[in-house]
């Protein structure tokens, strides 16, 4: 009774009407901290940028982080520190900055945040890509089947597949510009060249029809939507909690959970019922379900296969086509010209009458200037803008500062790639800055690190070999087969700027824009020869 009445008495105390303002204040202050709180708290001694409560600098960075943020860095210092909702997060915006916070410190930096539309919503059933977990053991063994299974003998061995896939691209361009009279758009043609080959080497299945096939869409149009949940920059919930309470947030990433869910078993099951018929090929999962040694779950092997489609689209394509476009300006007139000569000069015709062939039994990659020419692709197109983010897992020290275990750290590949204190004229496409360099595409502490476009350290892209051969191969027939040109309609000319080429800013990865390219047959006769060569190599496939 006592207890009740003395509640009473504070109530009515706190509710006259002189108190009650400065109560409401107290409690709305106090709900305001709790909702501005930070998983870390404000790092000392670091650059941080001013802001707003709750969002803190959402909506600064607006729809485009890597510009917003290099800005940034011009007036705060290479690295520096952002309020997103209620996350903490590190960026690096320098070449340097990014060599000494992912490859130096990478013992540190080894895993990944887990963010709210992506890992709770859209991976709860079938899980997370590799290089999307968090680094735990699950992860380190996923990591290491799926490394044996790309490194740089594996990937010499998949030739032929890429023999097959680089051929069947070429030869729908061919016949569906009706020999060059009309212009075409490459992207159909060489998102099913990279997502075909991801899914022969897992699977054993490829895309059977040609850019229309419906599996092809299906996947390819899931996986753009999918990037787009998996982006740093396109989903404010993952920063603001409140903002999975409103209606609706959960509805679009649960339908394309289920949609994605529906090929992937499809396809993990198609190989299952191969395998009991003993109809299958050799690929990455069928060699782990038929290892009776092998100590992958079921879940893990889903994740190598989501690992291996996913990453078919992410830089591949990307990089492939915007090169084409790229290679219709003037300035790539110049550039084809040259690579020609050079293929040429490697491959001299009277020698070698199908360098495609020749090509194909190379243990690395002979021709310099398109070794250079892959590099500076990946650099200038930085289809990943900001790579996927990475958690400390111990202390991490810049300069000053020392950055607790736990914080995320932000990658602003777009920045790094166009720092002018690291290259000579960033802006400029230009092949020939790698001619020198003869560093490999791993960006690992104890070699050279040409560019980060397939992120660097210890959880940069396990597949860097095959894409890397996938793109020097692209080139080689593109180039031998034809003159790539502008299109007669300058409404269907391609913008050539790394970001403005993107349809959809926000997303993780580039997905290029619409745009259409003429391709003058260089000799028809030889090409036909080329094309009826590839297709005798690979009838077995």
């Amino acid at each position: 009774m006592a207890q009740t009445q003395s509640s009473q008495g504070v109530l009515s105390l706190l509710t006259q009407p002189t108190i009650l303002p400065f109560f409401l204040l107290a409690i709305a202050y106090t709900i305001l901290k709790l909702l501005d709180k930070t998983d870390i708290p404000k790092i000392k001694n670091l650059p941080s940028i001013p802001g707003l409560p709750v969002i803190g600098n959402l909506h600064q960075l607006g729809d485009n982080h890597a510009k917003i943020a290099q800005q940034w860095s011009e007036k705060y210092g290479p690295v520096f520190q952002v309020k997103m909702g209620n996350r903490r997060i590190v960026f690096a915006n320098t070449f340097d900055s990014v060599k000494n916070l992912w490859i130096t410190n990478q013992s540190a930096l080894i895993s990944r945040p887990m963010l709210h539309t992506f890992h709770t919503v859209v991976s709860s059933s079938e899980g997370f890509t590799i290089g999307t977990s968090p680094w735990d053991e699950s992860c380190k063994a996923r990591r290491k089947a799926a490394a044996t299974a790309l490194n740089r003998p594996a990937v010499q061995s998949y030739m032929p597949i890429i023999d097959y896939e680089a051929t069947k691209s070429i030869k729908e361009m061919l016949l569906d510009s009706k020999y060059g009279e009309i212009d075409l758009d490459p992207n159909a043609y060489f998102t099913r060249y990279a997502l075909s080959t991801s899914l022969t080497l897992n699977y054993g299945i490829k895309i059977e029809g040609n850019v229309n096939d419906e599996m092809l869409k299906e996947i390819t149009h899931v996986e753009r939507v999918v990037s787009n949940f998996r982006s740093t920059s396109n989903n404010w919930a993952d920063y603001v909690p409140l903002l999975r309470l409103l209606p609706g947030n959960s509805t679009g990433p649960q339908e394309y959970r289920k949609r994605r869910a529906a090929y992937m078993h499809k396809l993990l099951n198609m190989l299952k019922q191969r395998i009991a018929d003993g109809t299958d090929k050799p690929c990455i999962s069928g060699n782990v379900l038929k290892d009776p040694e092998a100590k992958l779950s079921d879940g893990e092997i889903m994740s190598i296969g989501l690992t291996m489609v996913s990453a078919g689209l992410d830089t591949v394509p990307g990089n492939l086509i915007m090169t084409i476009a790229y290679l219709s300006s003037p300035h790539g007139q110049e550039i084809q010209s040259r690579a020609l000569k050079e293929i040429h000069a490697v491959y001299p015709p009277a020698q070698y009458p199908d360098p495609w062939a020749a090509s194909l039994s190379d243990t690395g990659e002979k021709i310099p200037y398109l070794t250079a020419l892959v590099k500076e692709t990946l650099r200038y197109w930085s289809v990943i803008p900001i790579c996927l983010p990475r958690t400390s897992t111990r202390e991490i020290r810049w300069r000053d500062a020392v950055i607790p275990a736990g914080t995320s750290f932000y990658m602003n590949a777009y920045a790094a790639h166009y720092d002018a204190s690291h290259f000579s004229n960033p802006e400029t496409f230009n092949p020939d800055r790698y001619l020198q360099d003869d560093t490999l595409d791993d960006a690992a502490a104890s070699r050279g690190t040409p560019h980060y476009g397939y992120g660097a350290g210890s959880r940069m892209c396990i597949g860097s070999h095959l894409a890397n051969r996938e793109l020097y191969t692209a080139f080689l027939r593109i180039i031998t087969a034809f003159e790539v040109l502008p299109a007669k309609v300058g409404s269907d000319r391609p913008v050539l700027d790394a970001l403005g080429c993107n349809a959809f800013p926000t997303s993780l990865t580039l997905d290029p824009k619409a745009f259409k390219v003429g391709l003058r047959v260089r000799d028809r006769g030889v090409l036909e020869g080329w094309i009826g060569g590839s297709e005798e190599r690979t009838r077995d496939l």
